[in-house]
């Protein structure tokens, strides 16, 4: 055991950056790469051949013997969706025939899963865009919606920041019917198969058919000439990007808004070489990272989450506050900490900034659970130097101001809740237009407020997160996720923080818990679950161990024994053995959007593994 958190305290302190954060990739698939080479050619930029070059490569790496591309490595047969952008970006990039045999199996696969009419709504988009797919039905919401008043049932700001980081953008481009193409641009009208090419079928637009009545309703109150109201309605989601636009040039730091702001831009007539668009393209190449022999485009980085966990698990492993790794980590996180008044503050007033974003880029959108990771990060070395005082009270206000009136804690945003958005015919809506409180969100805030601060366990606060967390368990003593993978992932962050607010062990919803994890363990002692998980909102077996699931199952189970069990006893076995499979280190141990964004940490299965086996040796051997 000793060995093992040696060896990953080792590589911690080798791959350390030289301003004190740590930039392991985070790496969502092949989405962002084949987009990148689609914006590189619609933009027609030059001197970008040696990435164009290696995106190709890094892609081509990824394709499945079917011809298919996948999401994530035990998907069934492989995504449509990946593999129609696969193969538009393929063509595009000028290095891939469409008669090549990989490209003709691909295609294939397209044909043989309905063509373009069955791709996800971002990947027609993406196909409108750039020519290839027809923008009618797209958005039937009239531009018009961005002036709607928060007062008025729907509004612009029930959306979460991140669908309002997206919908701005591409509320100009539906308007516009804006495409672009090029001389190199693939014609892939002979995969639109069938008759129906509308975005949203008739079924679909019935469903959510009272949604649009009351946008209607209120667009149709607005006094003013239709004119008038449609230039201020489009100065207005101007302004809404303009002003959430990052210093590197990115919005939001998000690939997918940032793609979508440089077409909007186009649609209104600014040139390509325009320097707003030159600085969101360095934007988007400023994530580029390396991962084996190929670049990959990040959707974001991940150096604020990675540094503030990293720094975490190195002290919970022994490594004192004041050596100079955690000292150098630490003084990273401080010089993040955001002081802009951000969305956040539309939906809690009165609340000064005091938040940490995921991002090494992002100074305007802080999110709960960056915030409770950089807090624990600098626990120990604050209560040793009152100079970080304000700083930590700061964090502390902003972290108990986010609780939703509901007793949970939500990512972004306080009550970003509306149910009513859930009709958008869009699978899994709810990952992209809403915030709600999660078992994750929830569980990981209570677990630093019990731990990290002198709040008594019977505090209001603590009292309601408390009792959302049990309300919320699964029949089975499971609890589900909104930012891992998924039941297991749920089922620690709820367990541990319940421990750490004093709930006791022998409670009937923690035994419950137990009694599931203990169910699901596998024959090589370790834990794994599969991404199926999520699209099928109930528990599914991986059927191979992971060393991040078999981190998180143990922590809980730890959290819970007063001894050494069995079980614990395998798993601790199979993180020290590192008995985990080649496969499964690639596997995604993360989600952005269900069936859609599936993220595979790199620091995941180093950081996880050492916080378990450091709180194994701390209750049990000293």
């Amino acid at each position: 055991m000793d060995e093992e958190i040696s060896r990953i305290i080792a590589k911690f302190f080798q791959d350390q950056s030289a301003d004190g954060s740590w930039s392991y990739p985070f790496e969502m698939g092949i989405v962002t790469d084949c987009y990148t080479i689609i914006l590189l050619r619609i933009l027609e930029i030059d001197r970008e051949e040696r990435l164009i070059k290696g995106l190709v490569h890094r892609i081509m790496e990824r394709q499945e013997a079917n011809g298919a591309w996948k999401l994530y490595q035990d998907e069934k047969d492989g995504n449509l969706s990946a593999t129609v952008e696969a193969y538009f970006a393929l063509l595009y990039s000028g290095y891939k025939s469409k008669h090549e045999p990989e490209l003709i199996a691909a295609e294939q696969f397209i044909r043989e899963n309905g063509g373009l009419a069955q791709t996800q709504i971002f990947t027609k988009i993406m196909l409108a865009i750039a020519g290839q797919y027809k923008w009618s039905d797209i958005f039937p919401i009239p531009l018009e919606f961005m002036l709607l008043p928060d007062t008025f049932p729907i509004n612009f700001f029930d959306f979460s920041v991140f669908a309002r980081a997206n919908l701005a953008p591409l509320f100009i481009l539906s308007d516009k019917k804006f495409t672009m193409q090029t001389q190199q641009t693939p014609n892939l009208s002979e995969l639109l198969i069938t008759g129906n090419t509308a975005f949203f079928t008739i079924e679909d637009r019935r469903d959510w058919g009272s949604i649009l009545d009351v946008i209607e309703q209120g667009v149709e109150a607005l006094l003013g000439l239709p004119e008038e109201l449609h230039q201020l309605a489009l100065t207005r989601t101007n302004d809404y990007i303009m002003k959430r636009i990052e210093p590197n040039g990115t919005l939001e730091s998000y690939f997918s808004a940032t793609y979508f702001m440089i077409f909007a831009f186009l649609a209104q007539g600014y040139e390509k070489k325009h320097s707003i668009i030159a600085r969101a393209v360095e934007g988007i190449k400023s994530t580029i990272c390396q991962i084996g022999e190929s670049p990959h485009i990040q959707y974001t980085t991940a150096n604020v989450w990675n540094t503030a966990l990293i720094s975490y698990a190195l002290q919970e492993a022994g490594v004192p506050s004041e050596s100079s790794v955690v000292e150098r980590a630490n003084q990273y996180l401080q010089s993040r900490q955001q002081h802009k008044l951000g969305d956040w503050a539309l939906h809690n007033p009165n609340i000064p900034p005091g938040g940490w974003g995921f991002s090494d880029i992002n100074t305007i959108n802080p999110d709960v659970d960056d915030s409770t990771a950089a807090l624990r990060a600098m626990a120990l070395s604050v209560g040793k130097n009152n100079d970080n005082l304000p700083l930590w009270n700061r964090g502390i206000q902003w972290v108990m101001s986010m609780q939703n009136d509901d007793g949970g804690w939500p990512a972004f945003e306080r009550n970003i809740d509306q149910d009513l958005l859930t009709l958008l015919p869009i699978e899994r809506v709810e990952d992209l237009v809403l915030d709600p409180s999660t078992p994750d969100l929830t569980g990981r805030t209570l677990e630093f407020l019990g731990h990290y601060t002198d709040m008594k366990k019977d505090h209001p606060l603590i009292r309601r997160g408390i009792d959302w967390l049990l309300e919320h368990q699964q029949k089975d003593g499971s609890w589900d996720a909104r930012w891992g993978i998924y039941y297991i992932y749920g089922t620690w962050a709820a367990v541990t923080g319940l421990r750490s607010v004093g709930i006791p062990a022998q409670h009937p919803a923690l035994q419950k818990a137990v009694g599931w994890l203990q169910k699901i363990q596998l024959a090589d002692g370790g834990w794994g679950e599969s991404c199926n998980s999520d699209k099928a909102n109930h528990y599914i077996s991986l059927q191979s161990s992971t060393r991040s699931h078999t981190a998180w199952a143990l922590d809980a189970l730890i959290a819970t024994a007063t001894e050494r069990t069995p079980q614990i006893n395998s798993g601790i076995e199979f993180l020290i053995q590192q008995k985990e499979v080649a496969w499964t280190r690639e596997y995604p141990k993360g989600q952005g959007m269900a069936g859609a964004f599936y993220i595979h940490y790199h620091s995941y299965d180093l950081i996880w593994p050492l916080v378990t086996l450091a709180h194994y040796k701390r209750k049990f051997y000293s």
